[in-house]
């Protein structure tokens, strides 16, 4: 074949696979066999290898490529993602409607309706009509930079065709039930736990450092907005709907443009009833006002635009019986009473256990052994007990045990607190469990490191902490159930790559009581490294948002042990990341602020209102000093509020921050 037969063939085979892609990720209508789209895969594969310079970035054959160097870099979104307000019944969406057309003066307005998809949000951009960069919600201000994972999704666009060379898409990032169920039933052959639900697969799927496990998962993108030059296009919501589908987009097939609120409720009661009939999963519906004009003279609040807002669907509950409770020993030695169930099918998940919380839960819902009750999928995702429905004439009570049920160890219940503990710092339930904290999708993120895994390597006594998984090698892995030469190099390469996760990430592993994702960032955002935290006072360890006295005192004790002084070295010599780089913000109104908040604002969260300020170059810190520069209080402020006024620092409502930044 000569080279300009070659180039010709090698485009026509790429023409033909994303035509065969279009017909297969986003209308579901394939005309070929999957064994017919790999030959035609294969034979472009073939030629680009004989003729890489002719290899294209929007090539069907390019869309796994290399791994993020240093986890995800933060991105700010070119206007907000905001969340929506939600109407929980229908009185509270008729409410929306009137709200609306008072505001538009009694105005015809005219809805579009979609089915809420249960996933995690993304910004995609396209330059010059090819795939640029890919961004996650995030706080709404700003999110990660994921591209080259949302590449191996196959229902989004490398490259379109059309008049709009340069847009923004806005849309979910979704797995379909039938995707969820082939990857859950795979991670269990090979020993790793199954996902609670698809929202959290695809949310965590999106998030991994290793592109090609992203592609393993077989992710959807659904589009819900388009924007050029920064702004909503065409001028209807169904317009762009419609524009976007044109573009080679999928869309929500399960839409409808209503003319009012009678036909909205229509459409929503109709999926309500049927839900359990989609291909994915869905806890509402989102409305829109369709006019662009109306919504920018509707306009937004501080936290969602006043004209949208998501239906959400009543929780779906199922009744069945108490087979069981049993104390489950967690990272910290909390005993948490676990309810066992007879499975039943809730909201098309499976449902065989629910947490009770603790002893006072039990007591509250008046629960035992043996009895009915009512469980429900909280938000769709938890399962949760409701309340009993039927005592059973045979029905035992939970007792607490005294000792623990894993290692002897005794239990105790500390004045004023709820929990009860195993205090034995060796159990090998707390390590288990401390592990598996360790390696989750939100701290370390080690994909393979699963229970039946993490119970062998206790139970052989190859790991007696996290730090020993850095020191595993493939040939001791082999040695374990259900652990081949391929999987085994694999979890070591797994491991060896969280090497690279942030410092927030790593404060999080350390299970630090009271100290989760949020403080963890909170710390690493405020001092900058482990070593700082390590050494900071009770009193200096406030500085950070939301670190109070109890969860200050906790930090000091866990960095005042000595066999946690040796956790933290060790992971400092096998190359941890021990340091923050904090994002500098320069220029803003409120530039080299330090700012307290406290108490309920009126339209803002305090994530919300943190994200601004920081966005105007101040830093937010969790403790009123010195050298604070100005307290913004809201309804039922603290000690806080009363420590400012003693110190006699400046302090300010929600509009006195509004006029500083500027809005």
């Amino acid at each position: 074949m000569t080279d300009t037969a070659a180039r010709k063939e090698m485009e026509r085979l790429r023409e033909e696979i994303r035509r065969h892609e279009y017909l297969y990720y986003v209308l579901d209508q394939p005309e070929i066999t999957d064994a017919e789209y790999d030959e035609l895969v294969r034979r472009l594969k073939k030629l680009e290898e004989a003729h890489p310079e002719w290899v294209t970035p929007d090539s069907p054959t390019q869309r796994v490529g290399g791994k993020p160097r240093e986890g995800f870099v933060k991105v700010r979104h070119s206007s907000p993602m905001l969340s929506l307000d939600n109407a929980l019944n229908e009185a509270e969406l008729r409410d929306f409607d009137r709200r609306v057309r008072e505001w538009l003066g009694g105005a015809a307005c005219r809805y579009v309706a979609e089915l809420k998809l249960d996933g995690l949000s993304m910004a995609v951009h396209y330059r010059d009509g090819v795939l640029a960069q890919a961004v996650t919600r995030g706080d709404g201000i700003e999110g990660e930079d994921v591209t080259e994972n949302a590449r191996t999704i196959r229902s989004l666009p490398l490259r379109v065709k059309n008049g709009l060379p340069t847009f923004e898409v806005r849309g979910e990032v979704i797995l379909n039930r039938r995707a969820f169920e082939r990857l859950n039933l795979e991670r269990e052959a090979e020993g790793l736990p199954r996902f609670a639900n698809p929202r959290n697969a695809a949310a965590g799927s999106i998030r991994v450092l290793e592109p090609a496990i992203t592609a393993a998962r077989r992710l959807d993108y659904c589009a819900y907005f388009l924007l050029v030059d920064g702004q909503p296009y065409p001028d209807t919501q169904w317009g762009a709907l419609e524009t976007l589908n044109k573009l080679g987009f999928k869309v929500n097939s399960n839409r409808k443009l209503c003319s009012g609120i009678e036909e909205l409720l229509e459409f929503c009661r109709h999926w309500q009833e049927r839900r359990e009939e989609l291909p994915y999963e869905t806890d509402g519906v989102v409305v829109k006002v369709d006019s662009v004009e109306q919504q920018r003279r509707l306009g937004w609040t501080a936290k969602a635009p006043r004209w949208a807002i998501a239906f959400k669907f009543p929780a779906q509950q199922e009744k069945t019986e108490v087979l069981n409770i049993e104390a489950q020993v967690g990272r910290t030695g909390v005993l948490t009473p676990v309810a066992h169930l007879k499975p039943v099918q809730v909201g098309g998940v499976t449902v065989s256990r629910a947490t009770l919380h603790n002893e006072e839960e039990i007591e509250r819902l008046g629960v035992q052994i043996g009895d009915t009750v009512l469980v429900e999928r909280s938000g769709d995702v938890i399962p949760k007990v409701v309340r009993v429905v039927a005592q059973a004439p045979n029905r035992r009570p939970f007792r607490m045990p005294e000792r623990c049920p894993v290692c002897g160890g005794k239990v105790v219940r500390q004045e004023g607190e709820v929990a009860s503990r195993c205090i034995n710092t060796n159990c090998p339930a707390r390590l288990k469990e401390s592990i598996l904290h360790f390696a989750s999708r939100n701290v370390m993120d080690i994909d393979g490191l699963g229970e039946a895994l993490v119970d062998q390597l206790v139970e052989r006594k190859l790991v007696r902490s996290v730090a020993d998984l850095y020191q595993l090698r493939p040939e001791q892995l082999m040695e374990l159930e259900r652990m081949g030469k391929k999987s085994s190099e694999k979890l070591v390469a797994n491991i060896e790559t969280s090497k690279r996760q942030p410092l927030p990430r790593v404060i999080a592993g350390l299970g630090i009581p009271f100290v989760g994702e949020r403080t963890a960032q909170f710390l690493a955002e405020t001092f900058g490294s482990l070593d700082a935290i390590a050494a900071a006072d009770e009193e200096t360890l406030q500085q950070a948002e939301e670190v109070g006295p109890k969860v200050a005192r906790s930090i000091r004790q866990f960095f005042q042990e000595e066999r946690n002084r040796e956790l933290v070295e060790r992971l400092r010599q096998v190359g941890l990341n021990f340091h923050h780089k904090r994002v500098e913000r320069k220029g803003g109104p409120l530039e080299g602020k330090v700012i307290v908040l406290t108490g309920t604002l009126p339209h803002w969260t305090r994530e919300e209102a943190k994200a601004r300020i920081e966005a105007a170059g101040g830093k937010v810190t969790g403790s009123v000093s010195k050298k604070t520069d100005f307290v913004v209080a809201g309804a039922d402020a603290g000690s806080k509020l009363l420590k400012a006024r003693q110190l006699g620092v400046q302090v300010i409502d929600e509009a006195g921050l509004r006029q500083m930044l500027g809005e």
